[in-house]
C-alpha cells in the first residue's frame, strides 16, 4: 500500500505542530522547514481540521497547533481522515460484482487482512512516538532556530 503525498504531509505537520507544542506553529514556518509550498499544506490543514486533530487560531498572531494531545493521535487517525481508498486491488472497489469470485475470493480475504495488519500498525504509533524518535527534530526542522530569533515578549 503506498500512502499519498497528503497523507505524509499531514503526519508531517502533525509532528511539526508536536515538536513545536509550546507555542502556535505557523504554515510559513511548515513550509519552509519542509521545502513545501503553503498552498498545499493549506489545502491538507483542511481534514485535519474538521476531524479535530488541528486547531487553528485567526488574527495577527495565529497559527494552528494539535486538536488533542500528540499521545492521543495515531498514525491511523492521519491514514483513516486523509486518504480516500483504501481498495488495494480492483476487487476492493464496489464494482466488483463482475468477477464471478468476488463472493469467494482467496486472495480479496488475504488482501483485507494485510490491510487490515496494516492499520493495527499504525494504530500502535503516535505522533509522539515519531516526534520522540528523533531527538533533535527541533532542531532539524528550524523550530529552535526561529525561537531564537522571535524577540522577548
Amino acid at each position: 500500500m503506498r500512502l499519498t503525498r497528503q497523507t505524509n504531509y499531514a503526519m508531517r505537520i502533525l509532528m511539526y505542530c508536536a515538536a513545536n507544542n509550546d507555542r502556535l506553529s505557523r504554515i510559513p514556518e511548515i513550509a519552509t522547514a519542509y521545502s513545501v509550498s503553503e498552498l498545499f499544506l493549506f489545502k491538507i490543514l483542511q481534514p485535519l481540521v474538521e476531524n479535530g486533530l488541528v486547531e487553528t487560531v485567526r488574527g495577527r498572531n495565529g497559527g494552528v497547533r494539535l486538536g488533542r494531545a500528540a499521545e492521543a493521535i495515531s498514525l491511523f487517525d492521519v491514514v483513516r481522515v486523509t486518504e480516500e481508498s483504501f481498495a488495494m486491488a480492483e476487487c476492493f472497489e464496489n464494482d466488483a460484482a463482475e468477477c464471478p469470485l468476488v463472493d469467494s475470493c482467496a486472495l480479496n480475504s488475504a488482501l483485507r487482512e494485510a490491510l487490515n495488519a496494516f492499520f493495527a500498525v499504525l494504530a500502535r504509533y503516535t505522533i509522539a512516538d515519531m516526534v520522540a524518535a528523533r531527538p533533535n527534530v527541533r532542531n532539524l526542522l528550524g523550530i529552535d532556530m526561529l525561537e531564537r530569533r522571535a524577540p522577548a515578549a
